[in-house]
C-alpha cells in the first residue's frame, strides 16, 4: 500500500474532520495523523483520550487511515517552559502562536514527511495562495473565524508544504458538511481557551507552577485597594479576578487592571473600560518573522492586530537594524500587552509578526528611543 500524500491533522474536532471529507472528496491520497500534545497531568480536564477517540471514529467514518504521535516532551520544551517563563516575568504569552510554529508546523510537518507524505493539512480557517513565486498566507473567507494572527511565523517552506482546506468556507457551512456526511464530531462544541488549561481556572492551573506572591493593588496615584496573589496571575484590560469591592469616594464602576510593576510586585488598576491609562499609540517588538523572507528595509504603512479578534488599524512600521520594528498607530489602542503578539497585514494578506516587547502606555516602562 502506497503512503499518502496527504497528511491531516485530525484533533477530533469538526473542523479538521471536514478538512479530511473535503480532501477525500477531492479524490486526494490522505491520511489523518493525531497529536498528543500534552501529558494527562491528573487533573481530569485533559480531554486527549475523548478527542482520539472522535478522531479514530472519523477515520473510521471517511474510510481513511489514522495514524497517532506523542509530542507532548516537544510541547513542554518548546511551548510550555516559554509560556511559564513570560508569565514569571510579568508578561502575556501567547501558547497557541508557539504551538503552530513549534509542533504543528514543525514536528506534525516532519512526522508527516517520515510517514512518506508530501505535504499536510490542517481545519485551520486560513488561505494559502502563490504569487510571483512566493507563498502568501491570507485570512480565510470567514472573517469571524479567521486565524491568520496564530499562524504568522509560518514561513516559505512550511506554507509550501501544507493545505488549509477550510480556508473558503464559513462555519455554518462546516458544520453543515459534517452533518451531510454522518462525521461524529458534526455537532462537538469548539474548543476554546488554552488547551492544557481545560475548563478550570487559569489562576489555579497557574499556581500550581509558578509562586503565589502577595502585593498591593494599587490605583495609578498611589492609593492601596487591596491585596493581590501575583502579578503574573494578571493582565493589562483584564476586568474579572481583582476581588475589589465597592472603595469609598469612588463610582460602583469596574476596576480593570491597567499596570504591572513586576519588580515591586505592585498591581496598578483603574476604573473605565477605556481608561486613559490602558491607550498607548507606540510600540516596539522583539525581531520580526516576515512570511516573505525578505526583510523591510524601509517605513511603511500597513494594518495591524495586536491581540486576536481585534479590528485591524492602521499604522505605520518602522523597522530597526537588530530586526525589531517601532509601531506607531493611527489612533490610540487599549490594553496592547507585552509578550502578546503584532501582526501586520496588507489587505487579506499576512505580512508577518513579532512579540510586543514595550509600549508608550502611562504605566509601562520608559518606551526606549
Amino acid at each position: 500500500m502506497s503512503a499518502a500524500r496527504i497528511i491531516v491533522g485530525l484533533s477530533g474536532g469538526v473542523d479538521s474532520s471536514v478538512a479530511a471529507l473535503r480532501l477525500r472528496d477531492e479524490g486526494k491520497s490522505i491520511a489523518g495523523l493525531f497529536m498528543q500534545n500534552w501529558a494527562d497531568d491528573g487533573s481530569g480536564e485533559c480531554r486527549a483520550e475523548d478527542d482520539r477517540r472522535d478522531a479514530v471514529a472519523v477515520a473510521g467514518r471517511l474510510g481513511i487511515p489514522i495514524h497517532f504521535r506523542d509530542f507532548s516532551s516537544e510541547y513542554w520544551d518548546g511551548v510550555f517552559r516559554h509560556f511559564l517563563d513570560e508569565y514569571a516575568a510579568g508578561r502575556t504569552p501567547n501558547p497557541d502562536v508557539l504551538c503552530n510554529r513549534e509542533v504543528k508546523f514543525k514536528h506534525f510537518l516532519d512526522a508527516a514527511r517520515d510517514l512518506g507524505a508530501e505535504q499536510i493539512a490542517t481545519g485551520h480557517y486560513a488561505r494559502i495562495d502563490q504569487r510571483d513565486g512566493c507563498w502568501r498566507l491570507l485570512r480565510a473567507i470567514d472573517g469571524d473565524k479567521d486565524q491568520s494572527y496564530f499562524l504568522h511565523q509560518l514561513g516559505q517552506a512550511q506554507l509550501a508544504a501544507t493545505r488549509f482546506p477550510l480556508g473558503e468556507m464559513h462555519k455554518p457551512d462546516v458544520r453543515r458538511m459534517a452533518a451531510d456526511a454522518k462525521l461524529p464530531t458534526a455537532a462537538k462544541k469548539d474548543s476554546t481557551g488554552i488547551c492544557f488549561i481545560g475548563e478550570r481556572d487559569f489562576r489555579t492551573f497557574l499556581s500550581q507552577y509558578l509562586p503565589m506572591q502577595a502585593g498591593e493593588i494599587r490605583t495609578p496615584d498611589g492609593v492601596v485597594l487591596g491585596e493581590h496573589q501575583g502579578v503574573f496571575f494578571h493582565t493589562l484590560g483584564q476586568r474579572g479576578g481583582l476581588q475589589l469591592g465597592g472603595v469609598r469616594g469612588r463610582d460602583a464602576a469596574p476596576w480593570y487592571v491597567v499596570g504591572k510593576d513586576v519588580a515591586r510586585n505592585i498591581l496598578y488598576v483603574e476604573q473605565g473600560h477605556d481608561s486613559p491609562w490602558l491607550q498607548s499609540n507606540r510600540l516596539r517588538s522583539e525581531t520580526v518573522h516576515w512570511i516573505s523572507g525578505e526583510t523591510h528595509p524601509k517605513s511603511f504603512q500597513c494594518l495591524a492586530q495586536t491581540r486576536y479578534r481585534q479590528p485591524a488599524e492602521a499604522c505605520t512600521v518602522i523597522p530597526r537594524d537588530d530586526g525589531s520594528v517601532d509601531v506607531q498607530f493611527a489612533r490610540p489602542q487599549r490594553a496592547v500587552t507585552p509578550g502578546q503578539s503584532l501582526v501586520l497585514y496588507d489587505g487579506d494578506e499576512c505580512l508577518g509578526g513579532a512579540v510586543i516587547a514595550a509600549t508608550d502606555a502611562p504605566l509601562e516602562p520608559t518606551f526606549p528611543e
